[in-house]
C-alpha cells in the first residue's frame, strides 16, 4: 500500500506540474499573439501527455488514478475496494498541493508575476460565473464536469478491459483527457479532477477556493455516473 500511494502521489504531482505548469508559465508566454505561447491546445495535450507518462510509469504499481473522481469512478464500476479509497485521495490530493507550491515559487522566479485573485483561471484554477475564462454559469459549470468526467470513465474502464487491445489503455486515456480539455477549458477551465483543482485552488485567492465545492461534487458525481454505466455496458 505504501508503494501504491507513493505512485498515487507522483503521479497527480506530475499531472499538476505538467499540466497546469504549462497554463501557468507557457500558455501565454511573450504576450497575446507571440507564437512562442502553447495556448489552449498545448494546455490541453500538457494535461493529456501527463495522464499518458504517468500511467504508463506507475500504473502498474498503483493503477495510476491520479484523482479522487477517477478513484470514486472505477469504485462505482467494481475495478477498486471502498477501503482503499480515502488513502488513494489523501495521496492525490497532497501529491497535487505538492506541485501547485512548487509552480508558485517557480512562477515566481520572475518579477513580472502576479495572481489576481479576481481573474478568471487564477493561476490556472479553475471556476465558474466571472471567475469562467468564457463566463458560462454555474449550472453550466457543473453539467460540463458532470459530464467529461462520466465520459472520461467511460473511456478508462473501456480502454482497462480485460478484452481491449493490450498495452494502449494510457494512450487512449491521454488522448481521452486532451480532448476534455478542448472542449471544456473555456466553460471551467477544465477540471475532471478535484485534486488537481484544489492544488491550485489553495493558491489562487478567496474567489477560487469558494468555488471549489463545485469541483469536488460535479467530477464525483460524474466519476460515480461513469462508473455505473460502463459496470452495465460491460457486464457479461
Amino acid at each position: 500500500m505504501i508503494k501504491r500511494l507513493g505512485a498515487e502521489f507522483i503521479g497527480t504531482f506530475w499531472l499538476v506540474l505538467g499540466g497546469c505548469g504549462s497554463a501557468v508559465l507557457a500558455a501565454n508566454f511573450g504576450g497575446e499573439g507571440n507564437p512562442l505561447g502553447i495556448g489552449l491546445l498545448g494546455v490541453s495535450l500538457a494535461f493529456g501527455l501527463t495522464v499518458l507518462t504517468g500511467a504508463y510509469a506507475l500504473g502498474h504499481i498503483s493503477g495510476g488514478h491520479f484523482n479522487p473522481a477517477v478513484s470514486f469512478g472505477l469504485w462505482a464500476g467494481g475495478r477498486f475496494p471502498a477501503r482503499d479509497l480515502l488513502p488513494y485521495i489523501v495521496a492525490q490530493v497532497l501529491g497535487g498541493l505538492l506541485a501547485g507550491f512548487i509552480l508558485l515559487h517557480i512562477a515566481s522566479g520572475t518579477g513580472s508575476f502576479s495572481i489576481d485573485p479576481n481573474a478568471a483561471g487564477a493561476f490556472a484554477s479553475n471556476g465558474y460565473g466571472s471567475h469562467s475564462p468564457g463566463g458560462y454559469s454555474v449550472a453550466a459549470g457543473f453539467l460540463t464536469e458532470v459530464v467529461m468526467t462520466a465520459m472520461f470513465l467511460v473511456v478508462i474502464l473501456g480502454a482497462t478491459h480485460p478484452r481491449a487491445p493490450a498495452g494502449f489503455a494510457p494512450l487512449a486515456i491521454g488522448l481521452a483527457l486532451t480532448l476534455i480539455h478542448l472542449i471544456s477549458i473555456p466553460v471551467t477551465n477544465t477540471s475532471v479532477n478535484p485534486a488537481r483543482s484544489t492544488a491550485v485552488g489553495v493558491f489562487a485567492g478567496a474567489t477560487a477556493i469558494s468555488q471549489l465545492w463545485l469541483f469536488w461534487l460535479a467530477p464525483i458525481v460524474g466519476g460515480l455516473l461513469g462508473g455505473v454505466i460502463y459496470r452495465w455496458l460491460g457486464e457479461d
